[in-house]
């Protein structure tokens, strides 16, 4: 019986340690709403560099591997690229019109996100031109969020050459 009793008595205890373990294991939840405002604050910095014509910044949102799939057009592997691009289309535009991004919807676990978005394109005078959605994977890389892949559409219907 007594044999008994210190094998329950081990058991018990092996077992509140194991839970204590587990317990502390456990990962922490996700702030959404802190993820949400990084998130945010990216779509920010690349609406502000977009308007600053200042590739750099645009680019800043992108990891070096970063793969974007604009649309009407091939997809852009690396930043290197992606920045190419974004600085062909700023000494290109003449219009003056800029660019709003929204965080819509957003899903996020451990160290990754997956964002999508809306965006507005406003003209000189404020009014919206066009608008569009996007949708942008992210991964934490050296404590912040970097875009590894993102994809983007218009809701404007496709112009024909008639």
């Amino acid at each position: 019986m007594r044999k008994n009793i210190r094998l329950f008595g081990f058991l018990t205890v092996t077992a509140l340690i194991f839970s204590a373990c587990a317990t502390a294991e456990k990962e922490e939840a996700l702030d959404m709403e802190k993820v949400k405002s990084e998130i945010q604050a990216l779509e920010d910095a690349y609406a502000a560099g977009e308007k600053a014509k200042d590739a750099a910044a645009v680019a800043a949102y992108y990891s070096d591997d970063a793969i974007s799939y604009s649309r009407n057009s091939e997809p852009l592997s690396g930043k290197a690229a992606i920045r190419e691009d974004i600085a062909n289309r700023i000494a290109t535009d003449t219009t003056g019109n800029y660019n709003v991004y929204k965080v819509v919807d957003l899903f996020a676990d451990g160290n990754t996100a997956v964002e999508i978005g809306s965006w507005t394109e406003f003209d000189t005078t404020g009014n919206a031109v066009e608008n569009g959605n996007y949708m942008s994977y992210f991964q934490k890389r050296d404590g912040k969020y970097v875009c590894v892949r993102d994809m983007s559409t218009t809701t404007s219907p496709i112009k024909t050459g008639m």
